[in-house]
């Protein structure tokens, strides 16, 4: 169960690490705002991952008698990965725009960022495939709730790094930001080969 919680956990907090408007608007919020304000934001913002990985599980679960389908999911994961790796790459090669980003309920605005971020459940559904086709994941109600409460404090502890660091990371947002992107450009590309490795050898 510990290891189903830990690629739940490692899996959001690397998708969540990016530099999107989600966390820059925490990062915002903390520096602008009441650490209320900032809890309240969090608190929108995981309740809706929460939904969204659970969904993707449920998702997995009900096409996972179709092996053709499952077969399909896991090649499409390559390739999700390798888009993702160029994504990564390109964005290291550009800077970050800044944007103002105005809140008034701290708590709705993370429900509703949240909910237009619409990359989530395609990420968690590639993420569960993987899993599946290392055989590292199985479909029962402890395994499933452990997996998404992994996720949920994946999602938690990258937001919290934004607000607890987030003068540090104002400062220097441009060489992070590169750093990261490169980062996860690489470890995309390792994930993408390895799961490659598996359908080739």
């Amino acid at each position: 169960m510990f290891s189903i919680f830990l690629y739940g956990f490692l899996g959001s907090f690397l998708g969540f690490t990016l530099p999107s408007v989600l966390n820059i608007t925490a990062l915002k919020i903390r520096l602008n705002a009441t650490k209320k304000e900032f809890t309240n934001f969090t608190l929108g913002v995981l309740l809706v991952v929460f939904i969204q990985v659970y969904i993707s599980v449920y998702i997995l679960e009900y096409f996972s008698t179709n092996t053709v389908l499952i077969a399909f999911l896991e090649k499409t994961g390559v390739l999700v990965l390798v888009l993702l790796s160029i994504y990564f790459y390109v964005q290291h090669k550009k800077e970050q725009k800044k944007t103002e980003i105005k809140t008034k309920n701290s708590f709705f605005t993370g429900v509703i960022l949240s909910l237009l971020n619409m990359f989530a459940i395609p990420f968690f559904c590639t993420l569960v495939a993987i899993l599946i086709a290392f055989n590292s994941f199985s479909f029962n109600t402890v395994s499933n709730f452990f997996f998404v409460v992994g996720a949920v404090f994946g999602t938690y502890s990258i937001l919290l790094i934004y607000g607890k660091f987030a003068v540090v990371i104002k400062q220097k947002t441009g060489k992070f930001t590169n750093h990261i992107n490169l980062f996860l450009c690489v470890l995309t590309a390792v994930f993408a080969l390895c799961t490659l490795l598996k359908f080739v050898l």
